[in-house]
Order: structure tokens, then C-alpha cells, then sequence
């Protein structure tokens, strides 16, 4: 009689500064008795990880090598273990590697998978029932696995897998599957929080930078609630909300070096809504003649006489939710 398949534990391996995945692992019922001569069965569980594996969401490129590493606490010579791909809960492969010797008595496997298609691969494990180490089965595992790179004329599917990262972390991006100006505005402010070179291209770099949790924008000042933080180091501006998280990130100028913008914390004291005759539009006053506006002119340095400028389809946005008291603090 074949012994019962209990599931044990697929652990996804993250970088250390996240917090661990807590996962239960179940015991495994033993083989029935082995006949004689033949060694006694070992309960023993399977576990297995993913390495090169970055960001809270477990995620990684397509055509980037990932790494399972498996192990388990007993070593028997020739037990193998076989490990499959599903990409888009379609089975797209198998892998059968061998149990080696590992420290301390332990068994270890270790093989690779390049995933080609972007959205959801799952991993799983299988270890057929032995006499020594009876039947496992892993957990499956869940990595969500994004393009490597995203035309302004690429696949919708790859368009909306960077719109859904890029918004998750606050930024705004246009019509969902299209390349349009607002998504190009919403990856240079992700370039401009990492400190990349100031362009619209969601090129290998983006993606591996999204891939590997980056691109947060680290607020100053959560105890102010709902207010604007104006950085003028990358020049961007972030909306925050009454919860001190970020609800928005824009791309912005502000003031030329002769002309620099104003730091401090201040409070929207006017708004003026249409275009003035300096051709600031839906202007939201912070200060003396200090404001966020819309203008036709929004490059990607400190350009203003002082302003946040910025882009005059998101002034209208930026304007209505800066209302009479709003804090807004500017730092470098």
C-alpha cells in the first residue's frame, strides 16, 4: 500500500530587510513497514525556496533565472525530487533533480527556470513516496513575474503589469493598457524617487527596480496628516493623506537656482482656479507668491521662479485636493 501525500512548506525566499512569510508545515505520514533488510523510513518534510527573488510580492523578470534551492533534514543517496512550472496555470515544465548531501546530514537540491511569459508563476514540488522518505508534496508558491521592458508600442498585458506596480506605490498612470503621456509622467517620477536618469522609458533598469520593491516614496512628515510634501532634491511632489501614507506622486519643477523655492512648512492660504495672467493654471498659494500651478513648460530640473510647476493635465487634480489649510512642506 502506498503511503499518504501530506503537504509540507514552499517558502519563498525574500531579501532580508522584509519582514519573514510565516508558513505551517505538516508532519508526513511514514511509509508502511519495509520489508526485511530494507532500511527503516525517515518522516522527514520538503521544503523549498526561491532565490533572486525581490520585493514584498515575491517578483521577478521575465527571462531572469530563478533559483530553487530545496532541502530537507535527512540525506538518502538517490531520492530525487520533481519540481514543476505553471505559468498562467498552465504547466509550462518539469525539473527533476537529485537529492545531494548537505551540512549537517541534511539533503539539499538545487536546479533553475527562466520564466518567459509575464503574470502569475507557480512553483511546486513533489518527492514520490520512497520507504526511506515516503511521499511529500511542497506548498505551491506564487511569484508574479513582470516584462522586462515596456514600449510606448508594446503588449497591453505588459503595459498594464508596470500601470498596476507603478500605481500600488502612489503614481499616477493613464488608461489602463496604453503607453500614453500620463504612464510616461508616472515612470519619470518613479526615475526621479530612485535617483535614475530623468526619462519617460520603463527600460530593463524600471522594471528591475520595481521588480526588487523600490521606488517607495519615504514620507517626511506623516504626523501632519493630510498635507504635500514638496522634494526638491528629486522634484517630485506627493499628496499625502490623512493616514500619513502617499495617495499621489507627480513629477514637478521648481525654482531655478536664482530663483529658488522657499523651504519650510507652510498652509495653502488661496487658490485661484483657471489660468492667470502669467499663465499659471488652478494655482494653490503656500506662501507669498509661492504656489502649485500647471504651466506648459515642465522640464525635468529646477526651472520656475519658484513654484512647483507642473504638468497642466494634473494641475486641475493637484488643485482640488489642496484646499484652504492644507500643510505643505518643502525640504531638499
Amino acid at each position: 500500500m502506498r503511503p499518504m501525500r501530506r503537504a509540507a512548506a514552499l517558502a519563498v525566499l525574500l531579501p532580508a530587510a522584509l519582514a519573514p512569510v510565516a508558513h505551517a508545515q505538516a508532519p508526513v505520514a511514514p511509509a508502511t513497514p519495509p520489508a526485511a533488510g530494507t532500511p527503516a523510513p525517515v518522516e522527514t518534510q520538503l521544503t523549498l525556496r526561491l532565490e533572486r527573488v525581490g520585493g514584498p510580492r515575491a517578483t521577478a523578470l521575465a527571462g531572469s533565472r530563478l533559483r530553487v534551492r530545496g532541502t530537507a533534514p535527512v540525506f538518502v543517496p538517490g531520492q530525487t525530487v520533481t519540481v514543476r512550472f505553471y505559468e498562467r496555470g498552465k504547466k509550462r515544465g518539469a525539473r527533476r533533480a537529485t537529492l545531494r548531501p548537505g551540512p549537517n546530514g541534511t539533503a539539499v537540491l538545487e536546479l533553475s527556470y527562466r520564466p518567459e511569459a509575464t503574470g502569475s508563476l507557480s512553483v511546486r514540488a513533489f518527492h514520490d513516496p520512497t520507504p526511506q522518505l515516503g511521499g511529500l508534496a511542497a506548498r505551491a508558491a506564487t511569484v508574479d513575474i513582470l516584462p522586462r521592458r515596456v514600449l510606448r508600442r508594446g503588449g497591453r498585458a505588459s503595459i498594464r503589469a508596470l500601470q498596476r506596480r507603478l500605481d500600488r506605490l502612489g503614481y499616477v498612470v493613464g488608461e489602463r493598457g496604453v503607453f500614453d503621456e500620463r504612464t510616461g509622467r508616472a515612470v519619470l517620477a518613479f526615475r526621479k524617487v530612485t535617483g535614475m536618469a530623468r526619462t519617460s522609458e520603463a527600460s530593463v533598469d524600471v522594471m528591475r527596480a520595481i521588480a526588487r520593491g523600490k521606488g517607495a516614496f519615504r514620507v517626511r512628515f506623516p504626523e501632519h496628516g493630510r498635507h504635500m510634501e514638496g522634494d526638491l532634491s528629486r522634484q517630485v511632489i506627493a499628496l499625502i493623506g490623512a493616514s500619513g501614507r502617499v495617495q499621489r506622486i507627480y513629477p514637478t519643477s521648481s525654482g531655478a537656482p536664482a530663483t529658488p523655492t522657499v523651504l519650510g512648512s507652510f498652509k495653502v492660504y488661496l487658490r485661484t482656479p483657471g489660468t492667470n495672467a502669467k499663465g499659471m493654471v488652478h494655482s494653490a498659494y503656500f506662501i507669498r507668491g509661492y504656489a502649485t500651478h500647471g504651466f506648459p513648460s515642465v522640464p525635468v530640473f529646477p526651472a520656475s521662479h519658484g513654484c512647483f510647476r507642473l504638468p497642466i493635465p494634473d494641475a486641475r487634480t493637484v488643485f482640488n485636493w489642496m484646499t484652504i489649510g492644507t500643510p505643505v512642506d518643502v525640504y531638499r
